[in-house]
């Protein structure tokens, strides 16, 4: 089944859509493009569980994603297979119809995936398309990219704070264990001086007391 996405505007246009898929049908949809027309595309799969009642996204689903121009024999522009999420982007090189085709397939194996009893299918793919000029869209995408950076510039420089008080407290600390070890020194040094002078003294009294006594038995 084919579907018709009209070109809102010439510049920037989103387009946001979902649809079901039962088996490996392939859905396509035609775009009118002009020249240099940038397209970015965000899609996400989910499988319909019958016990849960509820639609699943899991890593079994895959998508596989053909952009053909049809008014050069069906020139393929992009090929590409992703998981149950993911974006995809391509720049109209000549003004005319694209053709973007989605194709799923799941390796849940649950039952009714290929039934066509359900009533919506086995695949429901949400498709998010920003279609414009491929300058506008690249400077938004600037702008959210110097954004982030201007992020990351205040991450780092709160990083070098904490790094450099970091290096302030370890300097503080070596400056603070230097003082300490000078310190324990200068009292072992003092202990050690104590140690010899009181030796000294106790020498000394011990000399003359032995010198007292001697004199007190010669006389």
């Amino acid at each position: 089944m084919r579907f018709l996405l009209p070109l809102l505007t010439l510049v920037s246009a989103a387009q946001a859509l979902y649809f079901y898929v039962d088996g490996a049908t392939s859905k396509c949809f035609f775009e009118e493009l002009p020249k240099g027309t940038l397209v970015v595309g965000h899609y996400s799969a989910e499988e319909w569980d019958d016990r849960m009642h509820a639609w699943q996204q899991h890593s079994g689903i895959s998508i596989f994603i053909s952009v053909d121009e049809v008014f050069d024999n069906d020139h393929r522009v992009v090929s590409q297979r992703g998981q149950s999420s993911g974006r995809f982007t391509f720049t109209a090189q000549e003004a005319g119809d694209h053709r973007i085709c989605f194709t799923t397939s799941s390796s849940s194996g649950r039952s009714g995936w290929l039934s066509s009893s359900g009533p919506n299918g086995g695949i429901k793919l949400r498709l998010d398309l920003a279609i414009g000029d491929s300058n506008q869209i690249e400077s938004s995408d600037k702008g959210k990219l110097q954004d982030i950076a201007s992020r990351v510039k205040d991450l780092n420089a709160r990083l070098n704070d904490i790094r450099r008080e970091q290096v302030f407290q370890r300097e503080r600390e070596a400056e603070f264990r230097d003082q300490s070890e000078t310190t324990n020194a200068r009292v072992i040094r003092w202990i050690i001086i104590q140690l010899i002078v009181i030796g000294i003294t106790c020498a000394w009294q011990l000399s003359h007391l032995r010198s007292f006594f001697i004199k007190q038995k010669l006389t």
